[in-house]
């Protein structure tokens, strides 16, 4: 009798087909059932044992790319069947290839099959499995199973989850680059770049790749200042980060300090000097610039010689011969002068009362004429008051005595009994010179200098104005007189105000304002200070002023913060051209030669000495400082015929001589400004201006430039050295029908503030030029000469200063007209001079050169309680 045990796979209804091997039958069936039946001896001998198949290949994973289908394969030896199942069904016997052979060293039979899966069988699979398969090999001793091969969808996302940020860091830094490459099947393999050159961590032991695929630099190298790209990539695809530029600075270091100076006095007391460099090292890559003063000065005394026996006596006695020679020459020419004085007329040229009052009067208005009671006759003087009289606007007349009429020329026995037949007195408009001309007999008065003897005065006194360049639209000059005026620089913001009395009687002066350029003067700023308003001459220097002059300079300091960020120091420049520090605002004192009114935008200096002058500053601790900084953007001017494009943008002071600067050098190129420039707050903070460009339309434009972005460094900024600063962004387009232009530039100071450029535009489109008005108003004329130059007439500023002049015990007087002004930072300044009043009122005309808002004056004596000063201006001022 035969046993037999049948195995059979559940839900199975096999054919069965008998096949006789040595006592063993399997049944099947022709579909792609299977089942393993063994047929068990009862009286027949045993046959010799047969092993189980062994897998001498097993199917492996395998991934499915695009739709290209997968192999899978498998050995076994000894098998008398081999079959796939898949995900738990079996694999239809037609879908299998099979292969038999004879192993030559055992004997036992080998089969090997191969089966293939594709895209649609892996999509088809429902649940959370993943789609996998197995080979099941049959022998006389039984069956044996492979271990499951998994066939999955490759793929490789396109973004990353995270991509490497650019840096700055200092030498010898640790440095992390983050990259989390995006999700893929199989998972990415991650590679590193630096400026498209593999990071082979074995080859340069500075690098170490983490498992999390981060990139560490041990201690950062100036040589590892490059451009840092994150690479993933698996059997579907290569993906690229973002480029991260990473940055090495290095902050500079002082070399060590120079040896003292030799005293620079023979005899006494003078200075000693010595000096260091930011060279050890320099700063590199917008590194921090060396922190303190590069120069030390001490005193220093040297010993003076000693005289010899009997030398000093004869020494101090020549000293005093001289001294007393010296008196006497005084007195002998102060005598002839005199003599000389009196046989002449003063020809002195004043205001008269009808010009004080001009600015409150019609133009056409003329002072009353005085009718003579007695008749003329030769032996009488002519009465020349209605001559006098007959000019319109603002005159000059002639006067001889304190006592006489304002309106009257007193007649004596003197040769001006004579006709005046050469005596004329031209007036301009307030945008022109005034000019004067005199007989000849009047010219040769040593104390009367024509105009055609001014220059050559102002020349012997002025020697450096030799060397300043006056170009057109950076400089001014008038000739000014006692009559005091203004000189403007237009759309600078820069003026000069010489009150009335400022230039002695009788005397005239060809005065000058002029800018310098950057490219010809040596700046002010030395170390951490930064310069803040143009480089300005005044002059002729050595002038002498009867009371201090109004210098009007523009400025970039943003001033609006709770508390004082700035340390703000004016300068003045020698004739050697060193720059010396004149006062530091805030703390002045008794010896304090100027005073400076700070406002937002500008600063008014009172000054006794005329020469060049300028304004910096540096941060006070522990507040880092900020500028006020223009972004202009140009292009070229319309048609473009190239294919070239260029996008420049200007980084400049927030001033308005800043920005004409940059006007007129782009109008020479050939440029156009595109829109309003924008305002940006610059930080002492050593960081980088960063500028980008962004939203290009890529079908029809590309970028020249490689690296996503580019630097100004900190210091050309700060420092104020270099101008102007700006950087160009190349673009090309496709082809000459391309003509609108869509982009974004982005401006920003590194971990600051920035602004953004939203470009529109049509480049074959001809623009009007786009010339913003600088601000501080409309356009100043160049120069105003007399009366013409100041809002409020001589008349009404005597009687307010002699109200307010001498103090008042209720406090009622200048002080508080100062401080109602807001002119009271350092009343001691104003408590020097002989009329505070008057330097006050100055102070006011050059705040208020644009507006001469006189009711803010009047406000202000108004609160004070000065009535009888009001009837005044209302009465003679028409206010």
């Amino acid at each position: 009798m035969l046993s037999v045990r049948m195995q059979r796979d559940q839900g199975l209804a096999p054919l069965v087909l008998l096949l006789l091997v040595g006592g063993y039958f399997v049944s099947g069936t022709e579909s792609s059932d299977y089942s393993e039946t063994e047929v068990l001896p009862d009286s027949f001998p045993s046959a010799p044992a047969e092993p189980l198949p062994e897998f001498l290949l097993e199917p492996e994973d395998a991934f499915i790319v695009k739709n290209r289908p997968v192999q899978l394969r498998c050995r076994a030896s000894p098998a008398t069947q081999i079959y796939f199942k898949c995900n738990g069904e079996w694999v239809n016997q037609n879908d299998h290839v099979t292969r038999e052979s004879l192993d030559q060293i055992t004997g036992l039979v080998v089969r090997e099959v191969d089966i293939s899966v594709s895209r649609t069988q892996v999509e088809e699979l429902f649940g959370l499995e993943d789609y996998w398969c197995q080979c099941v090999a049959w022998s006389s001793a039984g069956t044996t199973k492979s271990n499951r091969a998994y066939v999955r969808i490759a793929y490789l996302r396109k973004n990353f989850e995270q991509e490497p940020l650019g840096r700055e860091v200092r030498l010898e830094q640790e440095v992390l680059l983050q990259c989390r490459p995006p999700e893929g099947m199989p998972a990415a393999e991650v590679d590193w770049l630096k400026n498209e050159d593999v990071i082979d961590p074995s080859q340069d032991s500075n690098f170490l790749i983490t498992i999390d695929h981060d990139l560490i630099i041990k201690q950062a190298r100036l040589s590892d200042t490059a451009n840092y790209t994150c690479v993933a990539r698996n059997v579907v695809a290569k993906r690229r980060s973002s480029t991260a530029t990473l940055i090495v600075y290095v902050s500079g270091g002082w070399s060590s300090w120079t040896e003292w100076s030799e005293c620079n006095a023979r005899c006494g007391r003078g200075w000693q000097r010595r000096t260091r460099s930011c060279t050890n090292p320099a700063p590199l890559n917008g590194g921090a610039f060396c922190e303190g003063p590069p120069f030390q000065r001490v005193t220093c005394t040297t010993l003076c010689p000693a005289l010899a026996p009997g030398m000093g006596v004869a020494v101090y006695a020549g000293l005093v011969g001289a001294l007393l020679l010296c008196v006497i020459l005084v007195l002998c020419v102060g005598v002839l002068a005199y003599r000389r004085r009196c046989r002449h007329l003063h020809g002195d040229i004043t205001d008269s009362s009808s010009a004080l009052t001009a600015a409150f009067h019609p133009g056409n208005y003329k002072p009353p004429r005085q009718d003579n009671p007695h008749p003329l006759h030769p032996s009488a003087p002519p009465d020349l008051t209605a001559t006098a009289g007959a000019f319109r606007g603002p005159l000059f007349s002639l006067q001889q005595g304190v006592n006489d009429s304002p309106h009257k020329i007193p007649m004596t026995t003197s040769p001006l009994l004579d006709p005046l037949p050469s005596l004329k007195i031209k007036v301009y408009n307030s945008s022109t010179l005034s000019s004067l001309e005199l007989p000849a007999d009047i010219c040769s008065d040593g104390e009367i200098l024509s105009l055609k003897s001014v220059g050559t005065v102002g020349r012997e006194r002025d020697y450096h104005s030799h060397t300043l360049s006056r170009e057109p639209g950076l400089s001014t000059s008038a000739t000014l007189g006692n009559l005091g005026g203004r000189l403007t620089i237009p759309n600078t913001g820069v003026s000069l105000l010489v009150p009335p009395g400022t230039i002695p009687q009788g005397k005239f002066y060809e005065m000058y304002l002029i800018i310098n350029k950057w490219d010809k003067t040596t700046l002010p700023s030395e170390g951490s200070q930064t310069v803040l308003s143009p480089v300005v001459s005044c002059g002729p220097s050595g002038m002498l002023l009867n009371r201090p002059v109004v210098l009007t300079l523009p400025h970039c300091a943003q001033l609006d913060t709770p508390t004082p960020d700035w340390t703000l120091t004016l300068k003045t420049q020698t004739h050697q051209g060193a720059w010396e520090e004149v006062l530091t605002v805030g703390e002045e004192t008794l010896s304090s030669p100027c005073y400076l009114q700070l406002e937002e935008e500008c600063c008014h200096v009172l000054m006794e000495q005329l020469g060049t002058y300028g304004l910096v500053g540096q941060s006070c601790p522990p507040q880092p400082a900020c500028k006020r900084l223009q972004l202009a953007l140009f292009a070229p001017r319309a048609p473009c015929l190239s294919l070239d494009y260029s996008l420049r943008i200007y980084c400049i002071h927030d001033t308005p001589h800043a920005l004409k600067e940059v006007l007129d050098l782009e109008r020479s190129l050939g440029g156009v400004l595109l829109e309003d420039p924008k305002p940006l707050f610059f930080k002492d903070s050593y960081h980088n201006l960063r500028l980008s460009i962004h939203d290009i339309p890529h079908t029809h434009w590309r970028s020249k430039l490689l690296a996503k972005y580019q630097e100004i460094p900190f210091y050309h900024i700060w420092s104020g050295s270099q101008r102007p600063l700006h950087c160009t962004f190349s673009l090309e387009r496709g082809s000459l029908a391309v003509s609108q232009l869509t982009c974004k530039i982005c401006v920003r100071q590194v971990e600051g503030e920035g602004q953004i450029f939203q470009l529109h535009t049509d480049i074959q489109e001809t623009l009007p030029p786009h010339s913003p008005l600088p601000s501080g108003g409309t356009c100043l004329p160049s120069s105003q000469v007399g009366p013409y130059a100041f809002r409020l007439p001589d008349s009404i500023r005597q009687k307010i200063c002699a109200s307010l002049d001498a103090p008042s015990a209720r406090g009622c007087d200048w002080r508080l007209l100062a401080r109602s002004l807001g002119f009271d930072r350092y009343l001691n300044y104003f408590a020097t001079k002989p009329s505070p009043t008057g330097v006050l009122l100055d102070l006011w005309e050059a705040c208020h050169q644009a507006d001469a808002d006189l009711v803010s004056l009047a406000t202000a004596l108004e609160e004070m309680g000065k009535s009888e000063v009001l009837v005044v201006m209302t009465t003679d001022g028409d206010c």
